[in-house]
């Protein structure tokens, strides 16, 4: 298809693919209740705690546990925001409003459960959770770069978005779930991340259906987020200094983030077996891919320096003080 489709002409031919994924979604689901991976009993441990709202000995996590459990925490908390962006990119009728609004319930769920877990367990300081809290869903999911050029198109970015976001979510969520050393965390957090992982299946197949239909403006989306991608959670109080913990101990790195989510998408979409570009697709898909080498390469030196900064931490540890 020569010509470039708006977006109210791109949601109006993919609207039965929504319908269709919207159908296979609610099949495949799995109905779940948030109290019930909540260990409740542990709360009465810290009964009569003099009206001292936490202290760091009554929590079992470790520092890595922690500002995993918080990131996730407060990646999920700002739903407001993600739930703006889809009701303004997609439409409020039909399948699309349908999927909205189950996205919506889904994802609300996730923060009450891990929520219910931390304040239960004393996991974290509630009341610096909370600041946090209103501090991050105060200021909002800001836009993307490529969000903000008004010559893109607002809803392919947003499915190709998502669709990596979710992926990227998941496996943020599993291996978090690893580094709790709790099965009751790790057995939420897999539930979490099964709810993720069929979120991303949606978008993905949304977008392979746009690829179909438009493949040069879907190709453009695609590209863009690769190349601009960041974590929901960016901006977050000490969002670095939690960043920087989860790609240490390998809950979130950048080597993930290349093997476990961008590549293993963009296979599934054929971008770069794809003969349907024009020329400008084609000379686009070329710049993806001189993007991915560079990637590569900004991968290999963070595992060299992760490597040496390990070698030194262990040496430390081996040499007698003094």
């Amino acid at each position: 298809m020569s010509r470039r489709l708006t977006d109210l002409e791109i949601l109006r031919e993919l609207e039965p693919v929504a319908a269709v994924n919207m159908n296979r979604h609610e099949s495949s689901t799995t109905e779940w209740n948030p109290h019930d991976y909540v260990p409740w009993s542990r709360g009465r441990d810290f009964a009569g705690t003099g009206g001292v709202d936490w202290s760091k000995e009554q929590s079992q996590l470790s520092e890595v546990a922690k500002a995993a459990m918080i990131t996730n925490l407060l990646t999920e908390d700002n739903l407001p925001s993600y739930h703006r962006q889809a009701a303004k990119y997609f439409s409020n009728d039909g399948a699309w409003a349908a999927w909205v609004g189950r996205w919506t319930a889904e994802e609300n769920r996730h923060g009450i459960a891990i929520r219910d877990y931390l304040l239960v367990t004393r996991g974290v300081d509630p009341v610096a959770l909370e600041q946090a809290r209103m501090q991050h869903v105060t200021n909002g999911f800001a836009a993307t770069a490529e969000e903000e050029d008004r010559h893109k198109t607002d809803f392919l970015l947003s499915v190709a978005y998502v669709t990596f976001q979710e992926l990227a979510t998941r496996v943020s969520h599993r291996n978090t779930g690893k580094v709790c050393n709790d099965p009751v965390a790790d057995r939420l957090l897999q539930r979490v991340a099964a709810d993720e992982n069929l979120h991303m299946i949606f978008y993905r197949n949304i977008s392979s259906a746009a690829l179909d239909l438009v493949p040069d403006q879907a190709l453009e989306a695609v590209a863009d987020v690769v190349e601009n991608f960041r974590m929901p959670g960016q901006g977050m109080p000490n969002f670095r200094r939690n960043g920087v913990l989860m790609a240490k101990h390998g809950i979130y790195d950048p080597r993930q983030h290349l093997d476990e989510v961008v590549r293993p998408v963009l296979r599934k979409w054929r971008i770069f077996e794809r003969e349907d570009f024009t020329s400008r697709g084609e000379q686009r898909r070329e710049e993806l891919a001189a993007y991915l080498e560079s990637l590569e390469r900004q991968v290999i030196r963070f595992e060299e320096q992760r490597d040496r900064r390990r070698a030194r931490d262990e040496l430390k540890r081996e040499t007698p003080a003094g």
